[in-house]
């Protein structure tokens, strides 16, 4: 078996330990546009760290990780839910949401809008310009 498969075949063991408490911290419902009742994925939040963090992860569909994974595809009319999830109380959930506001922010007036009313705690505003750094 080469390597490589070997070891995201670990990682994707260490991260399917978190389904049950994902589960649970989502209501089985995507913890960004809070769909349910349809096929969830952990989704890691950069930057990955080396081992699967909990802490790192997020429940999401189908649908927020393509548009999160290929921008080309992205739809700024889908993520209008960002208004509540930027204040999301899980910091994973919360740095995807302004995260993705930023990369919104030129294409249409409402993220920039809702960009100008956020205060981020230090721990957040780290991650971010991790996330945007990776």
């Amino acid at each position: 078996m080469a390597k490589g498969l070997h070891e995201h075949q670990l990682r994707h063991q260490g991260l399917n330990r978190f389904g049950k408490d994902l589960t649970r911290r989502a209501g089985s419902c995507c913890e960004l546009c809070e769909n349910s009742g349809v096929k969830l994925s952990i989704h890691e939040v950069p930057p990955v760290p080396q081992e699967p963090d909990y802490d790192h992860c997020a429940f999401l569909c189908e649908r927020c990780i393509e548009q999160l994974e290929y921008p080309k595809r992205r739809d700024p009319d889908y993520w209008h839910f960002l208004s509540k999830t930027v204040w999301h109380e899980v910091p994973a959930i919360q740095v995807l949401s302004v995260w993705m506001c930023r990369q919104l922010a030129d294409q249409v007036p409402w993220a920039a809008e809702l960009l100008e009313q956020l205060y981020l705690n230090p721990e957040v505003e780290e991650w971010l310009d991790r996330l945007e750094k990776s």
